[in-house]
């Protein structure tokens, strides 16, 4: 089966918004979701866009997303934080993620950043065994800390 990578744009909006709530209830945290379609329009096609996206698409429908924004290190400069990757379950196994993955990749050479970044659930082995297999270091000693505004 054949996929293509490509930029996300406003009409990939509403597939996007789908595909992270498909996400969420993965995670178990379907409720915490209550972005929208106007706002992930704002923030990403507005004046000064806050994200990025690849999508994946098989026969036109998108199977699969890669969301990104920039952050910057005090210690290693810019960096690129990959907030989501995510593939359709009955889409996995094609190569999709690691396609996704890779334009991340060249995405952030592209644009001089130093590193990429992410966060992955201390439970999701499918997913820990998937960034491994790629060349991925986990860090054991920084903990995740916020607060909701």
């Amino acid at each position: 089966m054949t996929f293509e990578i490509t930029p996300g744009t406003p009409d990939d909006v509403p597939a996007l918004l789908a595909l992270i709530k498909e996400l969420a209830l993965y995670e178990k945290a379907p409720h915490e979701v209550i972005n929208t379609e106007a706002q992930l329009l704002a923030d990403g096609f507005g004046e000064k866009p806050l994200y990025g996206f690849y999508v994946a698409k098989v026969k036109e429908q998108t199977v699969g997303m890669a969301l990104y924004y920039y952050r910057y290190s005090t210690w290693k400069g810019k960096v690129l934080y990959l907030e989501d990757l995510y593939v359709k379950p009955e889409y996995r196994r094609l190569k999709i993620g690691k396609a996704l993955f890779e334009r991340i990749r060249q995405h952030a050479i592209a644009n001089h950043c130093r590193r990429i970044s992410w966060q992955v659930l201390h439970w999701n082995e499918p997913a820990i065994q998937f960034y491994k297999q790629l060349g991925a270091v986990f860090d054991a000693e920084w903990l995740n800390g916020f607060i909701d505004c």
